[in-house]
């Protein structure tokens, strides 16, 4: 409240010292007011006159503004054509350059038109960036390079597509060129040799002549081939290569183009390494194969030494690297295919020289002689089985008998063939026989045609000649020890060998085995590698033919115990036969007399040395001693066969009759060589038996067993017991048919009697050697 007075106090002080002050200034205003209305009537007079004035000038100086306002028109005009002038003399060198830049995008310079645009730029541009037209241009120029980068990129795409279909065509210039270089190389070495006398391994067949034929024949083709030959360069245009590189440097985009330059060649080279499925059919297919590589890597080679970083050594390297991976599994899976040995050889040539051809360009190929190596051994396989098949078939067109020559020029033509030497036979008149048959040359002849084909593999392979002769040895003995000795075991067991075929056969690998040492010479006079040096492989013939002789004596030893057998299913005896016939049985004497035959051409086999003599006796002896082991064994199997339940004292004293001709055989000496009764002691077993039985001396078996005088030692007692128990059963049954009261009559009863002894006694015998045992 109080503040309110207050307030209304302030007011009325402030309101006062208004009112004072308006009261003070009031007659100055009016003052003034009185003034101004006086110089009202002055200021009006003012006016009228300075119109007035304005008008006459305005009418005086209306011409010379005229011609004020043109002099003023005419001098902008002026200044307008100079400052025209100079603007046009600074843009015409900037259009004279865009003119220059249409005609060299016409032209198809583009690199220059490139350099043109960095003119415009750097230089001219900037005088006129102001104008429009210069800001079209400069919004054209990247539209021009792009349009030149796509030109450039397409004719790029256009060269690797013809590169890629040219390939062949390069590559097989290039290894024309390499292999006519290493013929006239390899003709040059052969004709020094040749003049100082040295001699080489692949001159063996040819003659001093002939090295100089070849060498004239390689200069000759070589002068004729000078001509056609081209370089790469000729059969390539590489312009676009140098053009896009230089445009895409031009454009700062060097490593863009060099990364796809190498990544489409990349996917090229997949595609080059990737065979055709069928390759490995034909040696074209090969040759197309490596032929489309080695142009790949020419034109790598040549774009590596032509361009600036476009590809270096290290991507030659990587992409070789990569390509040498690829080809050596294709060729390690297609050549295992191959089953014909004149292809795989193809084959390695073709290896040798594109290794060649790589290699002169500086591309490593060890890996690929590395794999010529496992390639070797594969063609030693298809040689092996080719060599097979000539062996079989030799030996199917042998008649396995002794060579028969009537004069001396039919003589000289089968030492020619084989090395045989033999004074006796030198001596004989004509007409004489060689102990081997027809096939023995034949052998040796195609051992040799193996070793020339296995020594065509080694040529070019830049191996030593030890290595070469090693090589030629471990060949040979693959096809001693593997081929021909299968061969011969196949022959030896096929079912029409008969016995004298098998005989011929063991005095063929006698001799077979003997000209194992003319085969050594054969191959040290290839290599020139002594047979003394300490690496120096041996022949392992020896063994070889040993096997095989030692199978064909098997299979003699075989066929006659088969024949032997098919005699013996002829025995029909009469096991409950009374009494016995009075003479031996009828297959028995066929098969005595069989034998006897068979002995007899044994042991007379035409020979011509002591040496074949000797074996066809050993042979007719081991032959003689296994028939009546096997003879003696098949007729106590017959005795003791558990089919065979009784067997009467007649059939007893029949087959004692058989065994008594055995042993005449034997004692006959069918074969001469035996000592003493030898080979009759094959049949002491059956001997020892049946006197048990004829004689019925059985007290003395069993008091005497197991002493080492006793006289049936040979008769073992399971033996003599199941005999027995079949005899006894016959005589039950022989004297119940013969005397219904036989088992009354005291004779009967009593041996019925000691035979059951008897049998009890084995029995216990028996089982207390099987509690021993």
């Amino acid at each position: 409240m109080r503040f309110m007075e207050k307030l209304e106090a302030c007011i009325r002080n402030h309101d006062k010292e208004i009112e004072k002050m308006c009261n003070f200034h009031h007659q100055g205003f009016v003052d003034a007011i009185t003034e101004l209305l006086k110089v009202r009537t002055d200021a009006e007079k003012l006016k009228v006159q300075v119109t007035d004035t304005n008008r006459r000038f305005q009418d005086a100086g209306k011409e010379v503004v005229v011609q004020t306002e043109d002099i003023i028109r005419c001098r902008i005009q002026q200044r307008n054509i100079t400052t025209v002038v100079e603007k046009l003399q600074l843009c015409l060198p900037v259009l004279e350059m865009y003119s220059k830049l249409k005609e060299q995008m016409s032209a198809k310079r583009y690199y220059s038109a490139l350099k043109t645009m960095e003119q415009l730029e750097n230089v001219y541009f900037p005088r006129v960036s102001q104008y429009r037209f210069c800001q079209l241009m400069i919004e054209n120029l990247p539209k021009l390079r792009e349009n030149i980068k796509e030109i450039s990129m397409s004719d790029l795409k256009d060269f690797l597509e013809s590169i890629r279909k040219h390939s062949d065509k390069i590559g097989e210039t290039a290894m024309k060129q390499a292999q006519q270089q290493k013929t006239f190389s390899v003709a040059l070495q052969k004709q020094n040799n040749v003049k100082f006398g040295k001699n080489i391994y692949i001159n063996d067949r040819i003659s001093e002549q002939r090295h100089e034929t070849l060498l004239k024949h390689a200069l000759e083709e070589e002068d004729e081939n000078e001509e056609e030959v081209l370089t790469v360069q000729e059969l390539v245009d590489f312009s676009p290569v140098y053009r896009c590189l230089h445009i895409y440097s031009a454009l700062g985009n060097e490593e863009t183009f060099e990364n796809y330059y190498r990544k489409q060649r990349k996917k090229q080279a997949r595609l080059v390494l990737q065979p055709q499925s069928n390759m490995h059919e034909t040696v074209d297919g090969y040759r197309r194969y490596f032929t489309q590589i080695v142009g790949f890597f020419v034109v790598e080679d040549h774009i590596l030494h032509v361009t600036q970083g476009l590809v270096t050594r290290a991507y030659t390297d990587e992409l070789w690297n990569m390509a040498l991976s690829k080809i050596i599994a294709v060729l390690r899976a297609h050549s295992s295919y191959c089953t014909d040995p004149d292809l795989v050889l193809e084959l390695k040539n073709l290896i040798v020289i594109f290794a060649d051809t790589l290699q002169g360009y500086g591309f490593p190929v060890n890996r690929l002689f590395d794999l010529l190596f496992e390639i070797r051994d594969q063609y030693s396989e298809t040689l092996l089985k080719k060599w097979a098949g000539v062996f079989r078939d030799i030996f199917e067109e042998d008649n396995y008998s002794p060579i028969p020559v009537a004069n001396e020029e039919e003589y000289k033509i089968i030492i020619s063939k084989f090395p045989f030497q033999d004074p006796d036979l030198e001596k004989q008149s004509f007409p004489k026989k060689f102990p081997m048959s027809q096939s023995v040359p034949h052998i040796y002849i195609q051992v040799k045609e193996f070793i020339y084909a296995s020594l065509k593999f080694s040529e070019s392979l830049h191996r030593s000649s030890t290595e070469i002769d090693d090589m030629l040895r471990k060949s040979t003995n693959l096809l001693l020890t593997r081929t021909l000795s299968s061969c011969l075991l196949n022959l030896i067991r096929k079912p029409h060998i008969g016995l004298t075929e098998l005989v011929q056969i063991i005095i063929n690998t006698t001799h077979l085995e003997q000209a194992c040492k003319y085969l050594e010479d054969f191959i040290t006079n290839i290599t020139n590698i002594s047979q003394e040096t300490v690496h120096t492989t041996r022949l392992y013939g020896l063994s070889t033919f040993k096997d095989a002789r030692h199978a064909a004596e098997g299979e003699i030893y075989t066929k006659l115990n088969q024949k032997i057998d098919e005699f013996v299913q002829l025995a029909d005896y009469d096991w409950t036969m009374s009494e016995p016939n009075g003479r031996a049985s009828g297959y028995l004497m066929d098969l005595i007399n069989f034998l006897r035959s068979i002995f007899q051409v044994f042991t007379h086999l035409p020979t011509n040395s002591n040496d074949h003599a000797a074996m066809s006796g050993k042979v007719a002896q081991t032959a003689c001693m296994s028939a009546c082991q096997h003879l003696s064994t098949a007729l106590m199997q017959m005795l003791l066969d558990s089919e065979l339940k009784q067997i009467s004292m007649g059939a007893v004293q029949q087959f004692n009759l058989d065994v008594i001709q055995c042993e005449l055989f034997a004692s006959s000496e069918p074969v001469p060589g035996f000592q003493g009764d030898t080979l009759q002691l094959a049949f002491i077993d059956l001997r020892q038996l049946l006197d048990l039985f004829m004689v019925w001396d059985w007290s003395t078996y069993l008091a005497d067993y197991g002493q080492p005088a006793s006289k049936y030692l040979r008769v073992n007692p399971n033996t003599a017991l199941t005999l027995l128990e079949k005899v006894h059963r016959g005589i039950k049954d022989t004297n119940k048919k013969n005397n219904i009261f036989a088992q009354f009559r005291k004779n009967d009863r009593d041996k019925q009697k000691l035979i059951e002894t008897v049998v009890k006694q084995l029995r216990s015998l028996v089982n207390g050697m099987s509690q021993h045992t």
